[in-house]
């Protein structure tokens, strides 16, 4: 069998709840809707650390953060990057014989105003060129920039450091570099493997085109029922009614985000059709994390929430990868080895993910995955000093939790020094929404806690991780 072309798609803070098919958000996604009814759709996809770096750092390392570095984003004032010397999914598939190519934001190196007050590319706050090398993991073709939210005026950089600026939704934009890529290899001896890193829905949410934003105009709109809005307005000191207006219109906006989203999948699905290349594609939707949008009176992500770890992820390889939906515990640390998998390439031994190849092509049934780990740390560089200043290691705090098919529980040791250490378990089958957590105060007072807390102690050993359960 020969190997299978690969693109791999992923938006940036994209809900796994915001999508037609799963009826949860009232989200117009016909092309993603006729997608899953083709594709593995996996109920259970998790983001392992639920913000942009980290998560995708595990995605191309095949390791969680506490082992590949990079905990928390790359941005001003933190020394964090993805290192030059970790081996990535784009080295290992360029080593096995194909064309590579990365469209779109990166946000793994470091960036350029950490090291330099006016860098050369006109890179500012967390945005980075990186160079041709070994921080670009393998991609020889490369279109990308660091961090940058200007959806609407996008720049990126090629292979020097001259930016090239847009006027054009980011998202368009990227989908047309994408077609034309895939337009020159379709017919390439080698097979490639292109990665599209979108960065809407992401905030500011109001920067998308108004022919999206017309589609919701005069929807009616349907808030989450575990919307805390005035626990959102205390946070945000809003008055109420203000608040609640900008989180409708924020709603809106996002929604009209992941329906512009879903014409230019489209538009990939249609080239990868009329090239005739469909039948050796192996084709993933996912994102990066989630969204709350006011969710438990919460806004972005970095919560066990689901809606902050819950991610969609559809994977489509027509007589290869089985159709239907799958409760799999899928997690950020498993996409990359379960890639090579597919492709038949060998696994690098340091991978920390596993890889479900067989279990998604149909070969296996059942898998002894018991749970999926998930994690945070504190990461803003004032705290980070805080502790620093108490001698204390920021990393060993913040929250770890594992999730199982019937439970999320979590312990959270705090983002700040001095924080009071809290347990909580949540039955997802009884209690969906997250609205009522069992609080925990001894976790060997409860059957299920008990369990969980062990299978947690379990994971903090594989992990190497610092955090401390008391």
């Amino acid at each position: 069998m020969s190997k299978p072309n690969i693109i791999y798609i992923f938006a940036d803070q994209w809900r796994k709840q915001a999508v037609g098919y799963r009826n949860e958000d009232p989200v117009i996604t016909p092309n993603i809707d006729q997608f899953a009814g083709e594709s593995l759709v996996f109920e259970n996809a998790l983001s392992c650390t639920p913000l942009c770096s980290p998560h995708r750092a595990a995605l191309l390392t095949g390791k969680y953060p506490q082992s590949n570095g990079v905990y928390t984003n790359c941005k001003i004032g933190a020394d964090v990057m993805l290192r030059p010397e970790e081996v990535c999914i784009g080295d290992v598939l360029k080593q096995a014989g194909y064309d590579t190519g990365y469209i779109g934001k990166w946000h793994l190196d470091l960036p350029e105003e950490n090291v330099c007050l006016e860098p050369a590319s006109g890179a500012r706050g967390w945005d980075a060129y990186t160079p041709p090398g070994l921080k670009r993991h393998g991609f020889e073709f490369w279109y990308s920039y660091g961090a940058y939210d200007n959806h609407l005026e996008p720049h990126y950089w090629k292979d020097n450091a001259n930016m090239i600026s847009v006027k054009q939704w980011s998202l368009e934009h990227e989908t047309d570099v994408a077609l034309e890529y895939i337009q020159k290899h379709c017919d390439n001896e080698n097979p490639f493997a292109l990665f599209v890193s979108w960065n809407p829905p992401h905030s500011p949410f109001e920067l998308v085109p108004q022919t999206y934003k017309a589609v919701y105009a005069n929807r009616p709109l349907k808030l989450r029922p575990n919307v805390q809005a005035e626990s959102l307005m205390a946070h945000t000191g809003e008055p109420f009614d203000r608040g609640m207006e900008n989180l409708e219109r924020y709603t809106r906006d996002y929604f009209a985000a992941i329906t512009g989203l879903d014409q230019q999948f489209g538009r990939i699905l249609d080239a990868v059709r009329d090239l005739g290349i469909e039948g050796n594609t192996l084709i993933v939707l996912s994102s990066d994390h989630g969204e709350l949008m006011g969710s438990h009176g919460l806004m972005a992500k970095h919560s066990w929430h689901e809606e902050s770890v819950g991610i969609p992820c559809l994977m489509r390889w027509p007589g290869q990868v089985k159709e239907g939906s799958t409760s799999l515990l899928f997690n950020s640390v498993d996409i990359m080895p379960t890639l090579l998998g597919l492709a038949e390439i060998p696994i690098p031994s340091f991978v920390e993910g596993r890889d479900f190849s067989n279990v998604i092509i149909g070969q296996d049934e059942q898998t002894d995955v018991s749970s999926a780990f998930l994690c945070a740390f504190p990461g803003r560089k004032e705290v980070i000093e805080q502790f620093a200043k108490q001698g204390l290691d920021n990393r060993k705090y913040g929250w770890r939790a594992v999730r199982t098919h019937q439970y999320t529980y979590v312990i959270h040791r705090g983002y700040e020094p001095g924080e009071k250490t809290q347990r909580f378990l949540y039955d997802l089958k009884k209690d969906p929404y997250q609205l009522d957590p069992l609080i925990v105060t001894e976790a060997s007072s409860h059957e299920v806690t008990a369990e969980l807390e062990r299978e947690l102690q379990a994971w903090l050993l594989k992990t190497g991780d610092r955090f401390e359960l008391y």
